[in-house]
């Protein structure tokens, strides 16, 4: 699928889209797995016009089974309406940015262009856009106005489901799993129901692609990580995190590169080891 800007942008792109004449919106996708309130602390600081997308509500379903993770994918026809209602219309473009370097964003970017749909991920995000100068705001922002965004299923040659994630592991491809080391290995286990990663996954961390500054590392260091992972050569890598979320850091950054985007697997570990009958493996 051909998009018309890239899966990463920077500040400038910002300036000449807008000078272009299509409409832009600026996604503030802040959430916090800490508990942390994102909408606080969008309405503390916020890039000048932004909206805040909630990413539970916005991009996540809703009353389905613990198998289906904890942020599965929203019906088509509620993700047109979440995108309907933020004034995101099938011929918007979208910037989003969080304050994770892309952690959460990079969620709404790859729904987006999964689609179809013009979306990037700002570059360093409101970190590097404050470092750099840039004018910020603060309070509740502005409302909306709905537009028209036609519902459509999402593809599946883009999404991975447990069976295809498993037997690609098995057969030595590329599963990307973006969490800590410390999730990876089981020695920490946080809020997933058990500890460990997918058998036969590489431990793929999302903030192993960016640098010091929160923006992602240069093309050369990206495709030199992704080589010692294996996914250089796979022709359908496969990423996961917890609940399909930061996994999406590996899909825009291999995009990024001219790389072969990974297939989500969107329930993720939350959805695998909520599965009794699904092995888990422990350890490097």
């Amino acid at each position: 699928m051909q998009h018309v800007i890239a899966p990463v942008v920077d500040a400038d792109f910002l300036e000449a889209s807008l000078h272009a004449g299509r409409p832009v919106v600026l996604a503030d996708v802040r959430w916090y797995l800490d508990g942390r309130d994102g909408h606080a602390a969008y309405a503390a600081a916020h890039l000048p016009g932004a909206l805040w997308v909630d990413l539970h509500h916005d991009l996540a379903g809703h009353d389905l089974p613990a198998t289906a993770g904890r942020h599965p994918l929203p019906t088509p026809a509620e993700f047109a309406a979440a995108m309907s209602a933020l004034g995101i219309g099938d011929d918007t473009v979208v910037v989003a940015y969080d304050d994770t370097g892309g952690v959460t964003a990079g969620r709404l970017v790859v729904m987006l262009r999964m689609l179809g749909s013009d979306a990037a991920l700002l570059n360093g995000g409101l970190t590097a856009w404050i470092a750099d100068g840039g004018e910020i705001e603060t309070g509740p922002g502005r409302t909306p106005t709905a537009v028209p965004f036609t519902a459509a299923p999402w593809p599946i040659r883009r999404l991975a489901s447990a069976d295809d994630t498993v037997a690609h592991a098995a057969a030595g491809g590329a599963v990307l799993d973006a969490r800590a080391a410390e999730r990876f290995t089981g020695a920490v286990t946080m809020i997933d129901p058990r500890p460990g990663h997918i058998p036969g996954a590489r431990n793929a961390p999302c903030a192993a692609v960016l640098g010091t500054d929160g923006r992602f590392l240069p093309t050369a260091e990206l495709l030199a990580h992704y080589e010692r992972l294996g996914a250089t050569t796979d022709p359908a890598p496969v990423a996961y995190c917890g609940s399909g979320v930061s996994a999406c850091m590996n899909v825009l950054a291999m995009e990024h590169v001219g790389l072969t985007p990974p297939r989500l697997y969107v329930a993720s570990f939350s959805g695998w080891s909520a599965d009794a009958e699904r092995e888990v493996h422990t350890g490097d």
